[in-house]
């Protein structure tokens, strides 16, 4: 009976011990894909801050919700009647955020290419566009 207790209280931990182990890792992963969220975040607003100052407006809009996509608009040279379609839910947002980023990779001198760039992997074209040498013209 004793034996039999002994092994059962040994079975129990160790599965208390995987169990710990298991949420330890869950814990990992989920501390690094915070992580990861974090720098990308930070690398969007620096991305672009560095787009607006690049076309003479202020950098630091980006940090304002509406206001920055109000500049944004500015920066691709659309009417800021589209901050509307910007506000609606679905795919009233997507289609106006397409062309917008079409529109500025033409602002800064890009082709469609570009454009299709930023709409697939906003981050990186971003970065591109705020740290390169790409200027902004002020008419496409």
């Amino acid at each position: 009976m004793q034996s039999a207790m002994n092994s059962y209280i040994a079975s129990l931990l160790a599965q208390t011990a995987d169990a710990d182990a298991a949420a330890a890792a869950v814990a990992g992963i989920g501390l690094g894909l915070l992580l990861l969220n974090v720098v990308i975040t930070v690398l969007m607003v620096v991305a672009r801050w560095k787009v607006n100052a690049k076309a003479g407006q202020p950098g630091w809009a980006c940090l304002i919700p509406i206001y920055g996509q109000y500049v944004e608009l500015k920066v691709a040279g659309m009417s800021p009647l589209w901050l509307l379609a910007f506000l609606a839910c679905g795919i009233g947002y997507v289609i106006p955020w397409v062309i917008c980023q079409v529109k500025t990779a033409q602002r800064f001198g890009q082709g469609v290419g570009f454009g299709i760039g930023l709409i697939l992997l906003n981050p990186v074209f971003l970065l591109i566009l705020g740290f390169g040498s790409s200027q902004y013209k002020d008419q496409a």
